[in-house]
C-alpha cells in the first residue's frame, strides 16, 4: 500500500500539471504562441540547465558498479532499438515513429530515479549511477530517432549528417557534456551561479507540463490514441518484462534492481514532447503517451514493484 501510495504521489500532480495546462488553455489564459514560447525556453534553456545540474552534483566515480553500468548501457541500447523496430513495423505515418519510439523507450528516470529508489531503499544507492549511464544516451538516440524519423525526408547519408550535427548542437546533449567534467573531477559550482542554475532547472518540469496540456487537442489526440496505448503498454509492461529477468540473472538486487526498473519502466518523459515538436515529429502522440504513461505507471510501477517484492529481489 506504501509504494502505492507512492507512485500515485510521484504521478498524479505530473498529470494535474498537464491539466492546469490544458485549463488554462481553454480560459484563454495561455495562448498557442506562449504554449510554443515556453517550448522552446524548455528545450534551449531549462531542460539543458536541469540536466548539467543533475550530472554535475552526481558523483559518477563513487560506488562505481562496472557490470551494472554496462547493463544500464546495453539495456538502454536494447530498448530503444526494439521500440524503433516495433515503430517501423507499426506506424504508418514517418512523423509517428520517432515520438512513437522515443515514448516507447525514454522514461523520466532522471525526474524519479533517485526519489523512488530512496523511498523503498532508504538511499539513492544505484540510482545516480543508472542516470548518468542511461540518461545522456536517452538524448543522444532521442535526437537520432527524432530526426530519422521527422518530416524531412532524408536519404542515408544526409540522415547521418543531419543526426550528428543534431546531437552537436542539441541543446539537451550539450548540457550533459558540460556537466560531466564537473562530476569527474568533483568541481564545486560556487553558491551564486549554483542558485541560479537550481531556480532556472526548477521551472523546466512545470512549464513543461503546462505546455503539454496547452498543446493538447482532444480531437488530434483521439486520432492517436490507439498508437499511444500501444506504446504505453511497450514504455510500462514490455520493456520492464524484458530487462527485469535479465537483472535477476546477472545477480543484481535491492536498489540495482529498483533503479533498472525506474529505466526501464518509468512513465515517458516530459523532455519527449519539447523535442518531438522542436523536430518535426508528431507531438500530438508524444502528447498522448506522456498522459497515458503517467496515469498508468502509478499502477504498474506498484505491480512491479509487488512482484519482485514478493520474490524476494527487493
Amino acid at each position: 500500500m506504501d509504494n502505492f501510495i507512492f507512485s500515485i504521489n510521484a504521478t498524479i500532480p505530473i498529470f494535474l500539471m498537464i491539466l492546469l495546462g490544458w485549463i488554462l488553455m481553454k480560459m484563454n489564459l495561455i495562448t498557442e504562441e506562449f504554449a510554443n514560447v515556453a517550448n522552446k525556453y524548455v528545450f534551449k534553456v531549462a531542460l539543458p540547465v536541469m540536466l548539467f545540474k543533475d550530472i554535475a552534483t552526481t558523483s559518477i566515480l563513487k560506488d562505481m558498479n562496472i557490470k551494472f553500468v554496462l547493463f544500464c548501457f546495453f539495456g538502454t541500447m536494447m530498448m530503444f532499438g526494439l521500440a524503433w523496430l516495433f515503430a517501423v513495423l507499426y506506424c504508418k505515418e514517418k512523423n509517428m515513429r520517432g515520438a512513437f519510439a522515443q515514448g516507447a523507450a525514454r522514461g523520466s528516470a532522471a525526474i524519479l530515479g533517485v526519489a523512488f529508489v530512496e523511498n523503498i531503499c532508504g538511499n539513492s544507492g544505484m540510482a545516480p549511477l543508472m542516470i548518468v549511464s542511461a540518461v545522456p544516451l536517452f538524448n543522444i538516440i532521442s535526437v537520432i530517432m527524432l530526426t530519422f524519423g521527422g518530416n524531412e525526408r532524408l536519404n542515408g547519408s544526409d540522415g547521418i549528417k543531419r543526426a550528428f550535427f543534431n546531437i552537436l548542437k542539441n541543446p539537451i546533449i550539450i548540457g550533459i557534456l558540460i556537466g560531466i567534467p564537473f562530476s569527474v573531477f568533483h568541481i564545486e559550482i560556487p553558491t551564486i551561479p549554483g542558485r541560479t542554475i537550481q531556480y532556472i532547472s526548477q521551472t523546466a518540469t512545470p512549464i513543461a507540463l503546462m505546455a503539454v496540456g496547452a498543446g493538447f487537442r482532444s480531437e488530434q489526440a483521439l486520432a492517436r490514441l490507439r498508437p499511444a496505448i500501444v506504446g504505453s503498454i511497450v514504455k510500462l509492461v514490455v520493456l520492464p518484462a524484458i530487462l527485469i529477468p535479465a537483472a535477476i540473472g546477472l545477480g543484481f538486487r535491492s536498489s540495482e534492481m529498483v533503479a533498472v526498473l525506474i529505466m526501464a519502466g518509468s512513465p515517458a518523459t516530459v523532455s519527449g514532447y519539447v523535442m518531438a515538436k522542436n523536430m518535426n515529429n508528431d507531438e500530438v502522440l508524444a502528447s498522448n503517451m506522456i498522459v497515458l504513461t503517467t496515469l498508468l505507471s502509478s499502477i504498474t510501477l506498484t505491480v512491479w514493484v509487488f512482484i519482485l517484492k514478493t520474490l524476494g529481489y527487493l
